[in-house]
């Protein structure tokens, strides 16, 4: 007997030709689909679109059959997004465009350079003191090939307290006068530094008076320095124009705190002593060797004479050394580049710095440069060539060789001259 219902037969279901509906079966939950909009990717199948209208997933487009993850492991039978042409798909944008990232930061970089470096330019030049005006000597020399300055330390004592000047060794005097002078022609064939000693006997030349205007005749001989006294920087550069020939460009002048000032904003100057010496009247106490000097000790390096037998020759060689040392360190990328010591640099020069009208920033520039290239071997220092002594125990040039280096200088010829002193 078969206890089996009457289906029809084992295997080929109910006699009924209409399909079973489906049976509810309890233990079998099937997950809610939530419903998507149209999919028009998929193209016109009706069938799709009935099963998306009546919110039943067959599984077959997707992969997912009653939530299983069968194919794509897109669970719950939601269809896969759209991803747009150019994306990556993980959610975490476009690739970053590294050159034109470099690109764009390099233009700012150059962009803020140059606006600090404009910056630093106009901030320097407002701080110079263009007083001179050479404008007012008369009858001067026809201009040559190369630059030449005339560069001065005068014994000013403007703007010091009690306190400095006896700490520096200057004294109180009332004025000013010149402690030393020097020519630096800044020339193709090499540059040249040409100390002049402030007791040099010369010709003080008629001239107009840079305050008053007035003409007044030739003083006949005096030493050099009684030029600067009788009527400032304009008298001395006429009477040294006057008296070798050689035209001077430009006109630059510092006082003892300014020298100073220079000298400690750089952090002292590294130089080599060859022989200690002592001197009362300047301050100097200096053992043989390289050393560093500050402000005060440089100072008195530069003003010390009575220490040696030479004396101003003596001293004008030193004045030479030190400037030749100060202008190497001060025209180096690590002061220029770096604000933290080009500000103060510039700062405790400039103001006390006084050059001639037409002197520039870049002039002023070119000027160290060219002190520099002396010390580094391009170019040369000497002492105005000395034939002997003259009147108040002063010292007479040796004309014919001075004409020489001034011919060599106009011409920008390499210099020859040797000075015998």
């Amino acid at each position: 007997m078969n206890d089996w219902p009457d289906d029809g037969g084992y295997g080929r279901g109910p006699a009924n030709p209409q399909p079973e509906g489906p049976r509810r079966m309890s233990h079998v939950q099937r997950p809610q689909v939530p419903q998507q909009p149209p999919r028009y990717d998929q193209g016109h199948n009706p069938s799709f679109t009935q099963a998306q209208g009546t919110g039943y997933d067959s599984g077959y487009n997707t992969g997912q059959v009653y939530g299983g993850a069968q194919g794509g492991g897109n669970r719950g039978g939601i269809p896969p997004q759209y991803t747009p042409p150019g994306s990556s798909g993980s959610g975490t944008g476009p690739a970053p465009d590294w050159r034109k990232r470099i690109k764009v930061g390099s233009i700012v970089l150059v962009v803020g350079v140059l606006a600090w470096g404009i910056g630093t330019y106009a901030w320097a030049s407002s701080q110079m003191r263009n007083e001179v005006d050479l404008s007012k000597v008369i009858e001067r020399p026809s201009e040559g090939d190369c630059t030449t300055y005339l560069i001065v330390g005068s014994d000013s004592r403007e703007g010091m307290t009690a306190e400095e000047k006896k700490k520096l060794h200057t004294g109180s005097a009332e004025g000013k006068r010149t402690d030393s002078m020097m020519i630096l022609a800044a020339c193709s064939s090499g540059n040249t530094m040409v100390s002049l000693p402030r007791d040099s006997w010369v010709t003080i030349p008629n001239f107009v008076g840079s305050e008053s205007g007035k003409t007044f005749p030739a003083r006949g001989g005096a030493k050099l320095n009684a030029a600067y006294a009788m009527d400032g920087p304009e008298l001395l550069v006429r009477t040294v124009e006057y008296n070798t020939g050689l035209r001077i460009d430009h006109y630059a002048e510092i006082g003892f705190a300014g020298f100073a000032n220079i000298v400690d904003a750089l952090g002292g100057v590294e130089l080599n002593i060859e022989k200690g010496f002592k001197d009362k009247k300047s301050g100097a106490d200096f053992q043989a060797g390289t050393q560093t000097l500050n402000g005060e000790q440089a100072l008195a390096f530069v003003r010390t004479r009575y220490a040696f037998a030479e004396s101003d020759l003596a001293r004008t060689k030193n004045q030479q050394k030190f400037l030749s040392a100060l202008a190497n360190q001060a025209a180096t990328p690590g002061t220029i580049l770096n604000p933290f010591a080009l500000y103060p640099t510039l700062g405790a020069g400039l103001d006390t710095l006084i050059v001639d009208k037409d002197m520039s920033l870049y002039d002023l520039g070119k000027m160290f440069f060219a002190m520099k290239g002396i010390s580094g071997g391009d170019g040369r220092s000497m002492n105005m060539p000395i034939a002997g002594t003259a009147p108040q125990g002063s010292l007479k040039w040796d004309m014919p060789k001075v004409k020489q280096l001034v011919e060599q200088i106009r011409n920008d010829e390499k210099v020859t001259v040797e000075s015998n002193r």
